[in-house]
């Protein structure tokens, strides 16, 4: 078990009043226990008391490693593994779930009756993985260096003439040749008008000369993913679409001088708003046509200086 992880939890589950808390979430059970359960649509839970008592529930047929340090209860598709759960949930306080529960193993324990009432607990974990340890940052600074070698492999591969498809479908080994587990979702590869697209994936267009070029890819590994977006132009690019690109950057770039603790989220996104709002106007009435590029996502804010991906004579 991750010691302190746990008591973080536990000292939200008593700032709630909360005596006992379920984790479903197979991430959140990685993240108190170090070990990660894949189990699909089968039951893997952790069961926590704020007396510190925990006792991880999962389907014999998933690997455990010796010595996890928590009890483990293991039972297998034909066991009664509801009334095993039930059986250690304190009837006579309130039990928090987390939103991962199903409904298919919620609805059969309120049947059951085996807490005094339900609530939603998930603040408690989700509280506790907002505030990042010294771990965990590490971890994330090594995938993020990994996404960062992936991505200028692949700036390689734009090329007049390939498509999205076929740089998309050349990620997944690059990846996992610089280190990955694997990709964090689908790619977006996207050429000429599909940038201005949100969440397009990829499909079979051919990169020209001087098209915007949008690639939104992320990788995992260890339990932790990273996620980014990168804007090129093959060759060339059309000044006014060089314009508007400098200016999400802009944007992007105040909204990261404001971070600091305390700072709300919502305040960095209206001070990007507004700062493209007043400078788009500035860039003249002929730059209108691309306004969406720059109706502001979470995906423009990550946009980088124009980079030339053609070879100069």
């Amino acid at each position: 078990m991750k010691e302190q992880r746990v008591r973080s939890v536990l000292e939200r589950m008593d700032a709630l009043g909360l005596s006992q808390i379920l984790v479903t979430d197979p991430v959140s059970i990685l993240y108190l226990t170090g070990i990660w359960i894949d189990a699909e649509e089968r039951l893997v839970a952790l069961y926590l008391r704020r007396d510190g008592t925990a006792c991880l529930f999962v389907n014999a047929m998933f690997h455990v490693p010796a010595n996890p340090g928590v009890e483990v209860v293991r039972f297998a598709d034909t066991d009664p593994y509801l009334d095993l759960l039930a059986q250690r949930i304190n009837p006579e306080a309130v039990l928090g779930v987390d939103k991962n529960l199903l409904t298919r193993y919620f609805l059969p324990l309120l049947n059951r009756h085996c807490a005094a009432g339900y609530t939603d607990g998930s603040v408690c974990v989700d509280g506790a993985r907002a505030v990042k340890d010294a771990e965990e940052q590490e971890a994330m600074c090594r995938i993020s260096q990994i996404n960062d070698q992936a991505m200028a492999r692949f700036r390689e591969l734009l090329k007049p003439g390939v498509t999205e498809r076929a740089v998309a479908n050349q990620m997944r080994e690059i990846y996992q040749e610089l280190g990955a587990d694997d990709q964090a979702f689908p790619p977006s590869v996207c050429f000429g008008a599909n940038a201005a697209r949100g969440h397009y994936r990829c499909g079979d267009v051919p990169l020209q000369e001087g098209a915007c070029i949008l690639m939104d890819v992320g990788c995992r590994k260890d339990g932790y993913c990273a996620d980014m977006t990168r804007t090129f132009f093959c060759g060339t690019p059309d000044p006014k679409y060089a314009s508007i690109h400098d200016l999400v950057r802009e944007a992007n770039e105040l909204a990261e001088s404001m971070i600091r603790p305390g700072v709300k989220l919502c305040d960095l996104d209206k001070a990007a708003h507004e700062w493209m709002k007043e400078n788009f106007d500035a860039l003249g009435a002929a730059l209108f046509a691309v306004e969406q590029l720059v109706s502001l996502t979470a995906d423009t804010l990550q946009m980088l200086p124009v980079v030339q991906t053609k070879e100069e004579n």
